[in-house]
């Protein structure tokens, strides 16, 4: 799926109340990341990797970029509810919210934040794959927000 930024259609959308963006850190959040997706990918929908099988290649991958690992916190809890991580040619590789925050507006708005600071940084487009056996409709909620099925 893909959308051309900028996303003009959509006027960017904020956190709900509660929750706030944090700078990656890798120390402090990526095996939470990683906690995450395994969690949102147990049923389907993506691969659930162990730790050491993900970080070594995300880091070496030229494509990497550490200012593209997006995090959403819980400012009550301090826990990681949604994470995001893209390429420097603007595809989303993983993307998960938490189930027990799911349709909440942390999609939309992690979402909305992905693409602004994709076309910050000159991108045309901003791209992802949905895979056939991703149990949350996500394809569904991915049109919702103006992308678009390209073969």
């Amino acid at each position: 799926m893909r959308i051309s930024l900028p996303a003009e259609h959509h006027d960017e959308v904020g956190l709900p109340f509660g929750y706030n963006f944090a700078p990656f850190v890798p120390s402090i959040h990526a095996a939470k990341a990683r906690s995450l997706l395994n969690l949102a990918y147990q049923n389907g929908g993506g691969d659930v990797l162990t730790w050491e099988d993900w970080w070594p290649k995300l880091v070496a991958d030229p494509e990497y970029d550490q200012e593209l690992c997006f995090v959403v916190i819980d400012l009550h809890t301090s826990n990681i509810v949604a994470f995001a991580q893209c390429w420097n040619t603007g595809f989303i590789k993983d993307i998960a919210v938490h189930p027990g925050t799911q349709r909440r507006g942390l999609g939309q708005a992690l979402m909305s934040h992905i693409f602004q600071t994709l076309d910050d940084r000159g991108l045309e487009h901003c791209s992802l794959k949905v895979r056939s056996d991703n149990p949350s409709n996500a394809a569904t909620f991915y049109r919702s927000i103006g992308m678009e099925i390209v073969s």
